[in-house]
């Protein structure tokens, strides 16, 4: 299996996709303004190709911001496209899709897995998803595009959810997941008073959440979108924390970009040693893969946030790629198995 990575600054598809014969399956990043017409274009490119795409920045040995970029995977997988609709209300009506899918490719644990885009209402779309993918051990990386919009095989949707499965007839596939992030010491809350629609956390442990957050932290109102950076929340799920970022203060209330419900438990976070915690998944990835043929990331938009403004995100560009082909794209939330996450790194390794 081999992987391409193609892109142009002007927003030139052609210049993006110069290289690339033959792919089996391609995943389109572009600007909100082309987006339309990048869709169009790629699909009288490549017909007969499956391709999956969204507005959001790629990056492979740096970050594409405002242009086009290609990512293609060749050389011995199958693949196929699809997309569940009406991801804000029912995409669990569209599942006979990717049942589908599933046979088509006769997808299995050690050689597939499920690659998506979405547009809004992640954390049920990825428990709908969950339903077909889990019995049979197949995973999933994936994360949210801007603007509503996704596409699947050359047609544009609102209000949906693109996938791809991929079987990797060369070997196995593995998925990984990176929390820079560690659990701040007796600050564990209830929270309360939300708005699942609008993501909202109106108090914890019965006091308004701004001010909660606010005197832990002594920074002012205007200061809590930045400090979400270094202090997010997590929340409890099982054995695993799932990260949920600030995204604006409404009232007393605080705005997420992740749901939280009543009674659920959250822990306020710091930011940990993340050069190290990069390191070590590297080194994981290394102990697992002897020789990978490809690496595609999803990283979250507060994590290239804080990675560029530490002067570090060509770094850890650098650094990944000692490992392989490495290119991903830079999303509004990240998708693990059946997990939304934020300020996270999700990740397939191919062999």
């Amino acid at each position: 299996m081999r992987q391409f990575f193609g892109n142009s600054p002007k927003g030139n598809l052609e210049e993006a996709v110069k290289g690339l014969n033959n792919p089996s399956f391609i995943m389109l990043l572009s600007n909100q303004a082309q987006f339309e017409s990048h869709v169009a274009k790629l699909k009288n490119m490549y017909p007969q190709v499956p391709s999956i795409g969204c507005i959001g920045m790629s990056y492979h040995k740096k970050v594409e911001e405002n242009g086009v970029g290609v990512i293609a995977f060749y050389d011995g997988i199958q693949a196929t496209a699809n997309v569940l609709e009406n991801a804000s209300t029912m995409p669990v009506k569209y599942i006979a899709r990717l049942q589908n899918d599933v046979k088509k490719i006769n997808a299995t644990n050690k050689d597939t897995i499920c690659i998506d885009f979405c547009s809004n209402n992640d954390a049920c779309v990825l428990t709908t998803i969950h339903t077909v993918l889990k019995p049979l051990g197949v995973s999933l990386v994936g994360g949210t595009g801007d603007a509503g919009k996704v596409s699947a095989n050359g047609r544009i949707y609102d209000d949906a959810v693109a996938y791809a499965l991929i079987k990797n007839n060369k070997g196995k596939v593995k998925v990984y997941k990176e929390n820079i992030y560690r659990k701040m010491q007796n600050h564990r809350f209830i929270a309360s008073k939300t708005d699942k629609g609008k993501y909202i956390i109106g108090a914890l442990n019965g006091q308004s959440a701004k001010k909660v957050y606010q005197d832990i932290l002594h920074v002012t109102e205007q200061e809590i979108l930045t400090q979400t950076f270094k202090n997010p929340f997590g929340k409890i799920s099982g054995n695993d924390t799932c990260i949920v970022s600030i995204k604006e203060v409404q009232g007393d209330a605080l705005a997420c970009f992740r749901q939280v419900n009543d009674s659920d438990v959250l822990m306020l976070l710091e930011l940990g040693d993340y050069k190290a915690i990069v390191q070590q998944t590297i080194e994981n990835i290394r102990h697992d893969f002897k020789n990978p043929s490809a690496i595609f990331s999803v990283n979250c938009l507060f994590r290239y946030k804080l990675f560029s403004q530490s002067n570090y995100m060509q770094q850890y560009l650098k650094e990944m790629s000692t490992l392989g082909s490495h290119a991903g794209f830079i999303g509004y939330g990240e998708h693990f198995n059946n997990q939304f996450v934020n300020q996270s790194m999700s990740c397939v390794v191919f062999e």
